[in-house]
């Protein structure tokens, strides 16, 4: 598995520029054209190659840094959010929730549940931006060069949404915690306190009866996440930034990322928000199912909170994005710039430039 791994990375039109081998003799110097080789198998300056499972791992590094950092960041409006969503009676709107949860619990109740929001948006981080990038190498090897550069946003919808899978496994447990937590008051304080009080009251069910729900709102959220930033990026090369990717220093570079991550930041947060609320709900109610919850809230119910969720999660992706491109920059890990058409599409399709 590993070998056919590396080997499509190889292959990936993701990976760093080609070079040809170049032939010396005393009468000429050409290029051979039957020699094409990586330029290295471990660029200058790169801490890895693209591809290898060492790339794959630094990456995952930066997805933990990424998720974990950040979502622990806005915990005190994620609070807010969940607790509008729940009972919107009680919690009005954000400044009122805001009010009202100092109000009773004191400025540490703004707090609650920063353990598991770190433990698990670490451990998702870790399976959504590292399998990401595999996923994207071996779907992209699959296609081949042409028809992954025709068919890139479906590829980086599939991939997206192949890595999301595997990483909502890792969070459930963490989420269900935390939004019994901050949505059930007197149940619990802390992580360790919560997480054997469930598993008493109702067993291993109680950490994974959200699954599915939490599989409706991550999977589109990721895909919308990693699809539109990666054409954002592409078109912010294209038409807003005055000059090449290349000619950009990496400053300019993770400015475009955080650019780029807000705008996809917002379109995440409309198509995942019911779902989001669905998951609060059932984690809230014991014994309830997602149709009854969904049947309970109605159409517009299942939209409680959004103005709070774009601002929390447009902020949250661009940070994302940024402290995730960070990473590699500080890791030196390879940064490949958005995809090239390939020289044999150009050539099929008569573009000149």
């Amino acid at each position: 598995m590993f070998s056919s791994l590396l080997e499509a990375a190889r292959n990936s039109p993701f990976k760093a520029p080609i070079a040809k081998c170049e032939e010396s003799s005393s009468e000429s110097k050409h290029l051979v054209p039957t020699r094409n080789i990586q330029a290295a198998a471990v660029n200058p300056g790169e801490a890895c190659e693209f591809g290898s499972l060492h790339y794959f791992a630094l990456c995952g590094v930066g997805g933990i840094l990424s998720c974990g950092t950040t979502h622990t960041f806005v915990v005190p409006l994620d609070l807010v959010k969940c607790r509008l969503q729940v009972d919107p009676a009680k919690y009005k709107n954000l400044f009122n929730g805001f009010k009202v949860t100092v109000a009773e619990e004191g400025a540490r109740g703004l707090a609650k549940r920063w353990a598991p929001t770190a433990y698990g948006y670490s451990a998702q981080g870790l399976f959504k931006f590292g399998l990401y990038e595999v996923f994207k190498v071996y779907y992209a090897d699959l296609l081949g060069e042409e028809n992954a550069y025709l068919w890139r946003t479906g590829l980086f919808l599939a991939a997206s949404a192949s890595a999301e899978f595997f990483a909502d496994i890792a969070l459930a447990p963490f989420e269900a915690a935390k939004v019994k937590i901050q949505t059930t008051p007197g149940f619990a304080n802390t992580m360790r306190e919560a997480m054997p009080k469930m598993y008493g009251e109702e067993g291993i069910t109680a950490f994974y009866k959200g699954l599915v729900p939490l599989w409706m709102r991550q999977i589109p959220y990721t895909m919308m996440k990693f699809a539109c930033f990666e054409r954002t990026v592409e078109l912010l090369y294209k038409h807003v930034v005055p000059k090449p990717r290349s000619d950009c220093t990496k400053a300019e570079q993770l400015v475009v990322t955080f650019a780029a991550g807000y705008i996809a930041g917002v379109f995440c947060a409309v198509v995942s928000h019911p779902a989001d609320v669905v998951v609060s709900k059932l984690n809230q109610a014991k014994g309830s199912s997602a149709v009854d919850i969904i049947k309970k809230l109605g159409f517009m119910g299942m939209w409680n909170g959004l103005g709070p969720r774009i601002i929390m999660i447009g902020t949250l992706t661009a940070l994302q994005w940024f402290i995730y491109d960070g990473v590699k920059v500080a890791l030196s890990i390879p940064r490949p710039p958005p995809m090239q058409i390939p020289e044999s599409l150009k050539a099929k399709l008569g573009v000149t430039e």
